[in-house]
């Protein structure tokens, strides 16, 4: 039972899932954290995270850390994707059962199912067809992960959790216009254009000083509105890849950390199976989640659809009963978790 007092670590405790733990947790009285930045620990170096575990003997472990992106990012750069995936999840989870930690939540993806799944999807319909092509190098790493957890659970009796959360917006994303996933990338794209039709070039400038727009692009350039408009950004529209038609769930990241830190505290992998979604279970359409988040952050302009570029899996929906069945259930709406968001952002 994890307690007040339990060493608990966090890997990946600067990124947007992390970091949503390390303050669920603290909200919730857990003070006995222990968390190492990327350039403190490498987690794809075995003996460095050997001689880590060896040390601290962390009780509970969340394994957050991972290498992510978006569709542009997961093109760009599959073998990252798949081996860094996979050599964090396995030196982790290794560790973990040889230095016995008492629990650990590894985190999947909801990528990890097939391209054509049934909707919503259920946990049992993982590895029934083919995957997304976009996104395949990592979702094959999050099932090898998964399933080392499961086997690990089989062979030694660990108490290893894996969950597949949907997709995550929050504090602490990223906003890298390359590598970014949809959510945050649309927000910024609609502040930077705003920015433009407010002639706030001192805003604009700030912005991309703060957040490197990534495609090799110059944030110190003198002129910072050809940047923007780099990214899809201009003064009187917002450019967005696809058609629109896609269908996406969403979910704020600190309503996955208040899921995972309750699983933690009080279920075991024998009550989950071999992994549970984490989601709200609805879902919504591109287009419109564009046009609710081009009127939070208050932009005028029109939106262009660039339908020469990917767009992804058609529909993911995930199966939200095995949650809930739990005694979970989420508590941040889409839309006020995206005015949150935006209220952190401009801070």
């Amino acid at each position: 039972m994890m307690n007040k007092n339990s060493k608990i670590y966090v890997a990946g405790h600067r990124g947007l899932v992390g970091s949503a733990l390390e303050r669920c947790l603290k909200k919730n009285g857990y003070e006995n954290i222990v968390a190492k930045s990327s350039a403190e620990l490498d987690l794809t170096n075995q003996s460095a995270v050997d001689e880590f575990f060896y040390a601290e003997k962390p009780e509970y472990v969340f394994l957050a850390a991972a290498k992510v992106g978006g569709i542009l990012a997961n093109l760009s750069y599959p073998a990252e994707f798949i081996y860094k995936n996979i050599a964090i999840g396995t030196n982790v989870v290794h560790a973990a059962m040889k230095y016995g930690t008492k629990k650990l939540i590894n985190f999947g993806s909801s990528c990890i199912y097939p391209r054509l799944a049934p909707q919503p999807m259920k946990e049992d319909c993982l590895l029934t067809s083919e995957l997304e092509s976009t996104n395949e190098a990592y979702a094959v790493a999050k099932i090898a992960i998964l399933k080392l957890c499961r086997y690990y659970n089989q062979q030694y009796g660990t108490n290893f959790i894996s969950v597949m959360p949907t997709n995550q917006y929050g504090e602490n994303d990223n906003f890298n216009m390359e590598t970014a996933h949809a959510l945050p990338m649309l927000m910024r794209r609609f502040h930077l254009a705003k920015l433009l039709q407010k002639n706030d070039f001192s805003g604009l400038k700030n912005d991309l000083k703060k957040y490197p727009p990534g495609f090799g692009l110059d944030e110190n350039a003198e002129n910072s509105e050809s940047v923007a408009n780099a990214v899809g950004a201009y003064r009187d529209k917002v450019v967005v890849w696809g058609d629109g038609s896609s269908r996406r769930e969403f979910m704020n990241s600190d309503d996955l950390a208040d899921a995972c830190v309750y699983l933690m505290k009080n279920k075991n992998y024998k009550d989950i199976g071999e992994f549970v979604n984490i989601t709200s279970g609805t879902d919504i359409l591109l287009k419109d989640l564009v046009e609710i988040i081009k009127k939070i952050v208050g932009f005028e302009g029109v939106v262009e659809y660039d339908v020469t570029k990917p767009h992804g899996t058609p529909r993911k929906l995930m199966d939200t009963s095995k949650i809930r069945s739990l005694g979970w259930e989420p508590k941040i709406s889409l839309r006020d978790g995206i005015k949150k968001f935006y209220e952190w952002y401009l801070k």
